[in-house]
Formats: C-alpha cells, structure tokens, sequence
C-alpha cells in the first residue's frame, strides 16, 4: 500500500513473493519427512507468484478508499475463507495440527477492510463480507467434515483374518469412524471391512463372529494411513471358505490413502 504506482505495487509484490516463497520450503526441509522432496510443491506456488503481478496492479487502487475497492478485496477474502476451511477440516481430524494456520486464516480475513480501508463506513462492511465468509466456510467445513475411507482387512488376506456378512463388525470408541462389512465384485469379488474414519486416534475394531468368536484388531489412525496390530481371540476354531484360522500372535499392518 505504500507504492507511488500500480506498476511499483505489483513489482513489489512480485519479488516479495519470488524471494519468500522458495525460503520458506527452504526452511521446511530439515523438519519435513519429505526432505528436498518438498519442491515437488513448488510449481504450485510458483503460479501464485506469477499472479501476483496483476493482483498487486489491480490492488493498488484500493488506496483509493473506494466502495468499489471491496470488489478488489473481495476475490482475496474469499480466497482464505477457502483456506480457512481447508485448514479447519484438518484441525477437526488431527487436532490441535493446524490450529494456529486456521486461526491466522480467520484473522487475517478480518483485518484486511480494517488495515486497507480509512473510510468508517466501508471498513464496517469489509468487516461485515469477512464475517460472512467465514460463517459460510465454516459451515460448509461443519456439515461435511472431512473423512478417510478406505478398506483395511480383505477375508482371508495377508492378516489371515476370515469373515462374511455374517459377521459384526465394531469400533470401540465410535467417535473415530465407522466400520462395516461390503462384498467387492469388481477386482477383488471378497468381503472387506470398510472403515469411514472421522479423527485420528488409537481404537480396536471387533470382528465378531456367529459363535461368539472375536478377532480383535488395535488400530492407529492418521489422517491419510493407519496402522494395525492384530490379536485373535478363539474360543472354537472352525474353517471358513479360503482356510482355517491361525493361533493367537500379533501381526503389524500398515495402510495408507492411496
């Protein structure tokens, strides 16, 4: 805001963003799994900084103090509501991860009308468009939250556990998700246990059958994988379509989102 020029104003915000943007993954990549692998990112931002060249021209004349400069705001705002809400969904899976980028999402949106504006009556309703936006983001994030679906036992498989839909299937702490048995015609024509997960957390799904035999599963769940421990609990072993049942061990899975 404190350029002489449109054309300064968008130079500006060029090389602020061409200089920050690689530094900032720069000082990611000691504290990243994904190492230098994080570039790979790059690109992304990359046509963001591009952008910034007509956003900085068309911005400077919000100095104006304008009604029509909120139509100029206005795309901005909208565009870290969207931030804001993708931020949300993964603080209401893994939280507290990401609980600070969504506060600062939500704060900056209400700052903007303040900072850029002096005139009263437009910061009011600057002020106003933020907090719809954010009502609106926020509630469409509430509504429909985030989850990770995704098959974690086939019958008979590499866990060696066997099942039908004559089986229940449960989790302990059902605020985790949810699980259910399906048959998979296409590729695989089995039973799977399906899971629709809400949050991370560490549960047990109880794979319960006719009998009363029960095959206990501890499972960790991440937003993207998981990680299961298997303990079977027989009580009268009997042979199901793909074999018999093995004898009590832990068995370590891992999954991942594909």
């Amino acid at each position: 805001m404190n350029s002489k020029s449109p054309k300064e104003s968008a130079l500006k915000c060029f090389v602020f963003f061409l200089i920050s943007q690689p530094l900032i993954y720069l000082i990611q990549v000691p504290f990243s799994q994904l190492g230098w692998q994080l570039f790979k990112y790059y690109p992304y931002w990359f046509a963001y900084t591009v952008a910034t060249l007509p956003m900085g021209f068309i911005g400077w004349y919000m100095k104006k103090d304008k009604w029509w400069g909120l139509l100029i705001l206005a795309p901005i705002l909208i565009l870290l509501g969207e931030h804001f809400g993708q931020y949300l969904n993964i603080t209401m899976f893994s939280f507290p991860k990401h609980i600070l980028t969504t506060l600062f999402c939500a704060i900056t949106i209400l700052l903007y009308p303040i900072i850029i504006f002096n005139n009263k009556k437009i910061k009011i309703a600057g002020v106003s468009i933020a907090i719809i936006i954010l009502i609106i983001f926020g509630f469409l994030t509430l509504n429909k939250p985030q989850t990770y679906e995704t098959e974690i036992l086939t019958n008979g498989g590499s866990q060696e556990v066997y099942f039908d839909d004559s089986y229940k299937v449960y989790l302990i702490d059902e605020s985790i998700g949810t699980v259910d048995i399906r048959f998979v015609e296409q590729g695989l024509n089995d039973w799977v246990v399906h899971a629709n997960f809400k949050k991370e957390g560490n549960t047990e799904i109880i794979l319960e059958a006719p009998n009363g035999e029960k095959t206990v599963l501890d499972i960790e769940v991440k937003r993207r994988t998981y990680t299961i421990k298997k303990q079977i609990i027989e009580k009268n072993k009997r042979k199901m379509k793909k074999g018999t049942r093995t004898k009590n061990r832990n068995l370590a899975v891992f999954g991942r989102c594909p």
